[in-house]
């Protein structure tokens, strides 16, 4: 399970993304990015940022930190800003927390560059999950200690919003002529060698285990939230069979093949 801490005291707003997450220190003196229950996109929002954030920490990739965080409604009450004012007031419970990454900075394609094997990995990552923001224009990405950072999963498992449709979804191609690293000759075929095998049911049952039974119950089909959390497994060991054999990725775009990972220099710089 997610480790529990409280909020003790709200920063700032984040207005980059459209849920308006907030910057807050907690009782463990460390500050996070809060995600609200209250937010309108919903608790769905949050499950997804779980299952796809523990799932790509235990296929390796860097993501920061997800803890469940205990905020009390009260903390909203001298806020000035009334948006923000009617988000805290209407999130109190537990909430997401993703820790705050100081000196990380934004992933700029121009400026950083992305080996294919790589690359692969991420957009083979990001079929699986079906994760449709992680565009040149909103990469969702941070470097920082030399490596890529992966953050917010919200808008991934589409399918988890009609699980009617699920099973369609299961077997449906990942279009990624958008991909923030289509540029980069991903070499998917290589990622799908490493990491489909080791996509198994235990693994993602794992993920799927640290979501907050409060966030999974009520789910309409449903009788537990075990069984909705059956079905998030169901559906993603089925996706990792031949994922990468159904990747849409740009035939005619420009593309740049890096042998390593790294800052971009370029002549002049530095003089």
């Amino acid at each position: 399970m997610l480790t529990e801490v409280t909020a003790t005291r709200y920063v700032t707003p984040l207005r980059e993304g459209g849920s308006l997450p907030g910057l807050v220190e907690a009782d463990d003196l460390l500050p996070y990015v809060m995600k609200f229950t209250g937010a309108g996109q919903g608790r769905k929002t949050l499950v997804a940022e779980v299952i796809c954030g523990q799932l790509a920490r235990r296929l390796g990739f860097r993501v920061p930190e997800l803890v469940a965080l205990d905020l009390d409604p009260v903390i909203g009450l001298g806020e000035p800003d009334p948006e923000v004012q009617g988000l805290l007031k209407g999130s109190g419970g537990t909430n997401l927390g993703m820790r705050f990454l100081p000196r990380a900075l934004g992933f700029d394609p121009l400026a950083y560059a992305v080996d294919p094997v790589q690359a692969g990995r991420v957009v083979w990552f990001d079929a699986l999950v079906n994760n449709v923001d992680r565009s040149w224009r909103n990469p969702n990405m941070l470097v920082r200690d030399g490596g890529l950072w992966l953050i917010d999963h919200g808008a991934s498992m589409i399918w988890h919003h009609n699980w009617r449709g699920a099973a369609a979804w299961a077997t449906k191609p990942y279009d990624a002529t958008d991909h923030a690293l289509a540029r980069f000759e991903p070499d998917v075929a290589a990622a799908a060698a490493e990491l489909a095998p080791r996509v198994t049911e235990e693994l993602i049952a794992e993920a799927a285990a640290d979501v907050p039974d409060v966030w999974l119950a009520d789910e309409p089909g449903f009788d537990t939230p075990d069984a909705v959390r059956r079905a998030y497994v169901e559906t993603l060991l089925e996706r990792a069979t031949g994922i990468h054999e159904r990747i849409e990725l740009p035939k005619a775009a420009p593309r740049a093949t890096a042998r390593t990972s790294g800052w971009i220099m370029y002549e002049g710089a530095g003089r």
